[in-house]
């Protein structure tokens, strides 16, 4: 789980210091660089498993993928920032699987992973990223409640926060010569001596290569970075049918649901199909067709006139909230979860139950962490009003742009903003958003007049008449869900 992440030097990430709790809701206008933060979430995210360049060049940017590293790299005119920096604070899982199918304790769960990576003077070489600094350390039990602002109970905190530690896993030293080392400290053996590697020569960082046996903390703590995920649902992948020998688990875009509703058993249908009810009124029924002369899995959903439709028929949000209500009911799904624009494709009515559904697929901090209350999160970013109506008013993040002068360029950075009197107030420093910021944000559709008279300022000169906005009839405005500023909290009921 993502508690707090702090980015220097990625793309509009300059200075960033954010906390995540189990739901955040990033909103913003367009091309403010909410996207920007998924992607240094998933660069970390392949980082842990991929080599430098490799992850690098995962990463969308304004070329698109596979083209040059230094986009990542914050720049202003024609300079690039020569290093970028990460600091993620994070509860990892007790236990992990290695590689090699060998089991993993955590002798301690509540982590600081930091890194740094520096653009090489000659970009043209096979590896033009290196690690400038890579370090792994505890962060103090008694700090706990200090570091973790969002309300929690003693429960949920002893289910996850375990073991004792006084040294780091990871740290970075640098010799009299002035050559780094990369230091992977051994917590799975006693006495065993730190493993030094040339930090320049590294073509992935040391945490992409931990195992069971010689660093269980931080193999575990490499699976949790690995599970954080961005996911772009496509209906074309939640469409297709799953050979027996598909992945039974739900990818980043939708593909082999129904291997993994296979997986979850038919004492977890009707589960599933509740769950989508509360979406989709006529939902009575979800399976999986087995056939066993093609050997492939079809997901089916009944309606309540008993007509069975299978997943290819179906409506894109309606195979959107069926993903969705999977992945609730699915104990191996952990770790972040990143969506964006989760309303896309969804009508104004349905988007309360929808924002219901993803605070539900994110672990309840009320009680203890368990098969039925895995450690995962959601974050989510949106420029929707109705979304941002709707949502807790401690789960929002309101992102703009920051214009800053450096060597005569005019850069754009991305800030962060909360309500008043919630957690995320009690970080030091943190911005609070005005409330006049925020009222525009929801209030979008004004009157062309204040008197409430029709707008003249749009006129069909084919026709010579005025063309009168729904939202401009007085009959109609007064009615709209815009101008109504309730003092009440926000429901999803």
């Amino acid at each position: 789980m993502l508690i707090r992440l702090q980015i220097d030097g990625f793309k509009n990430l300059v200075g960033m210091d954010v906390r995540f709790g189990p739901f955040t809701c990033i909103a913003g206008v367009n091309g403010v660089g909410k996207s920007n933060l998924f992607d240094a979430i998933c660069f970390l995210s392949a980082l842990a498993n991929q080599p430098l360049l490799e992850a690098a060049l995962s990463i969308r940017n304004e070329k698109g993928r596979g083209s040059d590293v230094r986009n990542i790299f914050h720049h202003y005119g024609n300079t690039y920032e020569k290093e970028m920096s990460f600091i993620a604070d994070m509860i990892i899982p007790i236990e992990a699987i290695d590689d090699l199918g060998q089991k993993a304790t955590a002798t301690y769960t509540f982590i600081r992973y930091s890194l740094n990576l520096g653009l090489r003077e000659n970009t043209k070489s096979i590896n033009p990223l290196e690690i400038i600094k890579e370090e792994m350390t505890y962060l103090p039990k008694q700090d706990f409640k200090k570091n973790v602002l969002f309300n929690h109970s003693a429960e949920w905190r002893k289910s996850i926060l375990i073991g004792q530690k006084r040294y780091p896993f990871i740290s970075t030293e640098t010799s009299d010569s002035g050559q780094r080392f990369i230091k992977l400290h051994q917590d799975g053996k006693q006495g065993g001596k730190p493993q030094a590697l040339p930090a320049s020569t590294l073509p992935r960082t040391v945490l992409s290569n931990a195992n069971a046996a010689e660093s269980p903390t931080v193999l575990c703590t490499r699976r949790e970075i690995e599970s954080w995920k961005l996911l772009q649902l496509e209906p074309s992948a939640l469409r297709k049918p799953d050979d027996f020998t598909a992945t039974p688990f739900l990818s980043f875009n939708g593909e082999h649901l129904a291997a993994t509703v296979n997986r979850l058993g038919e004492q977890q249908y009707q589960r599933i199909a509740n769950s989508l009810s509360t979406l989709i009124d006529d939902i009575k029924e979800v399976r999986v067709e087995k056939n066993e002369k093609r050997e492939t899995y079809t997901v089916f959903v009944a309606t309540k006139d008993g007509t069975e439709h299978p997943a290819q028929s179906l409506s894109d949000g309606t195979l959107r909230f069926l993903a969705l209500s999977v992945l609730r009911m699915d104990p191996e799904t952990k770790g972040v979860l990143c969506l964006e624009e989760p309303e896309n494709g969804i009508h104004p009515e349905r988007i309360p139950a929808m924002l219901k559904l993803l605070t539900d697929i994110a672990v309840d901090c009320d009680e203890p962490v368990d098969e039925s209350n895995p450690l995962r999160q959601v974050i989510v970013n949106t420029h929707s009003p109705a979304v941002i109506a709707q949502i807790p008013d401690d789960s929002l993040l309101m992102a703009e742009n920051e214009m800053q002068l450096k060597q005569k360029f005019a850069t754009s950075i991305m800030t962060f903003s909360g309500m008043s009197d919630t957690w995320r107030a009690k970080q030091p420093g943190f911005k609070i958003t005005t409330k006049g910021h925020l009222i525009s944000y929801l209030n979008p559709f004004k009157p062309e007049n204040d008197d409430n008279t029709y707008s003249e300022s749009y006129t069909d000169k084919i026709k010579n008449r005025v063309l009168k906005r729904v939202i401009d009839r007085p009959d109609y405005y007064q009615l709209s869900i815009f101008p109504l500023l309730s003092e009440k909290k926000p429901r999803y009921e």
